[in-house]
């Protein structure tokens, strides 16, 4: 009877045992092998920190708006502004019928030495939407708390394009890097859209039957705040350069054109 030849019980050597698990990984796994360990999910990103800080600029940058800080030069387009409002639009703006001498004397009020003024014009220069920034002494006995009271027009045949929601938040971030803590709006309870912008924002809306009034709590202001702001105003200001060296090449076209026209119907009077 033969005998059963001894095994050898000592295992092939480690590198010996990876070099046959590396060939034999060519041919896909093993099916009777153990199960794979499952895989850890992966960690949720972060809402805070540099990547949700560039993913909110860039959101910013894709909705962009020209955006210009106006000064005692611009009054005229002010006024020129706030009388093309609608009765119902000088209504709900000044929270009264508010007739052009009212108007009048509302804008050549305005303290641009305190207060900001900021506005968007279109293409042909004419100023669509404008905003108030009134900042005001702290309160008595609140040293501390700052204020500011925002207010806003917009144009009928310029709404829906969320222009006053852009310059709610340009006049917030302004406030911010002046030291203002609180933002103001006083509006008529009718007026749905300022409250609606002003609740989006966050702020604390109280209604009194029909006035009503919001208060937004703004954050300290920070190195990016202050760059965020001063980048605004420069593409602001380029926008509006651009906008009115267009115009005047618009404006000379149209005179050449004009001259070519006339010698042209000289020259067709002479023949004939």
């Amino acid at each position: 009877m033969p005998k059963t030849p001894l095994v050898d019980p000592t295992p092939p050597p480690a590198d010996v045992a990876a070099d046959w698990e590396h060939e034999l990984s060519a041919f896909g796994p093993d099916p009777n092998g153990p199960a794979p360990a499952p895989t850890a999910p992966a960690a949720p990103a972060e809402s805070t920190g540099p990547l949700a800080t560039a993913r909110a600029a860039l959101e910013r940058l894709s909705t962009w708006v020209p955006i210009r800080s106006l000064a005692r030069r611009h009054r005229h387009r002010m006024i020129e502004h706030l009388l093309s409002l609608e009765p119902r639009d000088r209504y709900l703006r000044f929270g009264y019928p508010a007739s052009d001498e009212q108007i009048r004397k509302y804008a050549l009020g305005i303290d641009f030495g305190r207060d900001e003024v900021l506005g968007i014009f279109n293409r042909r220069l004419k100023l669509v939407a404008l905003a108030h920034l009134a900042y005001s002494e702290p309160a008595l006995g609140e040293p501390t708390r700052t204020m500011a009271e925002f207010g806003v027009s917009v144009l009928q045949q310029s709404r829906g394009r969320g222009l006053g929601r852009r310059l709610f938040e340009a006049a917030a971030l302004h406030a911010r890097n002046r030291g203002i803590d609180t933002l103001f709006i006083h509006a008529l309870s009718e007026n749905r859209t300022m409250l609606r912008i002003a609740a989006g924002a966050g702020a604390l809306v109280e209604r009194d039957g029909g006035e009503s009034a919001a208060w937004l709590r703004l954050p300290p202001d920070t190195m990016g705040s202050q760059v965020e702001q001063a980048l605004e105003r420069h593409l602001g200001e380029l926008d509006f350069q651009f906008k009115r060296q267009a115009q005047v090449l618009s404006g000379f076209v149209d005179g050449v054109a004009e001259v070519k026209a006339h010698f042209e119907s000289s020259g067709r009077a002479a023949k004939e």
